[in-house]
């Protein structure tokens, strides 16, 4: 489509908003490294720098009570839906005033109360819990949906191929979304699936499939906004391949360029998803030098409280470790 074509679908609101929210989710990630190497953290921290179209693009069309399930990269989907970022800082550092009172940390936050069903550190265990969530959608007979994000390493599970079988025998209102940053850990796409496009896989099972340049967040928007209403409508599960790529490692204390050649990283850079969306909404008039300074700087210090309040909030006691083991669900 045309930019012109556009003006119904995405307005210039809309544009700042995703803009916006793209570079809360880089400062954020930004600032988790440092949370790291000074040992305000336990455990690993995985970044998603350089993917930040994805999550924007796929959630700005998803409602507050539709269903979301993530990975151990998942901070940047989490903000997109709309989590309070003084409680995920507070989760990373293993707080109590975190969203699973500092027992989940980084790799597993939740939050039910805007439908997320949870980070996994399990690869691709997220994907079947978002079918079970589809499949009680369609029981309920609402017109949620289902989202579940997840690597390209995911695709070669058991519970990958075991989740599109089922979703597209009962037509349930589930999208795949695959963000094929090229790497399941040090192993490139390459090494590890002869296929180049991930949704090709969609055909096996009788469902819509298609891949996105994943570092354009509108493009990301228009696709997912096609699967999204598919499922609505009863039109069954899509697989969204994102192609994209993580600036860093696997995690903070892997360099990520003893697998990765130098020049590759430089390139995937210039295709910051970012900075391509700065460039194209100052070509037309909608972000100017002086509103994204505030921008940046409204985030930095809506951080900077951030860490304060983490740093605040107190360790879990161990009692507390007994606690939450179950969740009633009222009837």
């Amino acid at each position: 489509m045309e930019l012109n074509n556009l003006t119904e679908i995405i307005d210039n609101e809309l544009r700042l908003k995703m803009y916006k929210i793209m570079v809360k989710i880089r400062l954020f990630e930004e600032e988790i490294y440092p949370i790291y190497t000074h040992g305000l953290m336990p455990g690993l921290a995985h970044l998603s720098i350089g993917q930040e179209a994805c999550a924007v693009g796929v959630i700005m069309n998803l409602r507050e009570d539709d269903y979301l399930s993530t990975t151990h990269r998942g901070h940047g989907h989490l903000i997109a839906k709309g989590c309070d970022i003084k409680r995920m800082i507070a989760e990373v550092m293993g707080k109590q005033d975190g969203y699973c009172k500092g027992k989940g940390g980084t790799m597993h936050i939740t939050n039910f109360a805007l439908g997320i069903l949870g980070a996994n550190a399990i690869v691709g265990g997220g994907i079947p819990m978002t079918v079970g969530a589809g499949y009680s959608i369609k029981y309920r007979g609402t017109d949620q949906v289902a989202v579940s994000f997840f690597g390209d390493g995911a695709t070669n599970q058991g519970a990958f191929h075991e989740a599109l079988n089922m979703a597209s025998l009962w037509d349930l209102p589930v999208i795949f979304v695959v963000e094929n940053n090229l790497y399941g850990i040090s192993v490139s796409q390459s090494r590890h699936q002869k296929i180049k496009d991930i949704s090709t896989r969609a055909n096996a099972y009788g469902m819509a499939g298609k891949s996105v340049d994943g570092n354009d967040v509108e493009a990301v928007f228009l696709s997912s906004r096609e699967a999204v209403q598919r499922a609505r409508n009863g039109g069954g599960p899509t697989l969204l391949e994102l192609k994209t790529y993580r600036w860093g490692g696997h995690h903070v204390g892997d360099p990520g360029t003893v697998y990765r050649p130098k020049e590759e990283i430089a390139e995937w850079k210039i295709r910051c998803p970012i900075k391509l969306y700065q460039e194209k909404l100052s070509s037309i008039g909608v972000l100017t030098k002086k509103i994204e300074q505030n921008i940046r700087e409204e985030i930095s210090n809506e951080i900077e409280e951030a860490v304060a309040f983490a740093k605040a909030s107190p360790l879990p006691t161990p009692e507390s470790a007994l606690e939450d083991l179950f969740y009633e669900i009222a009837h």
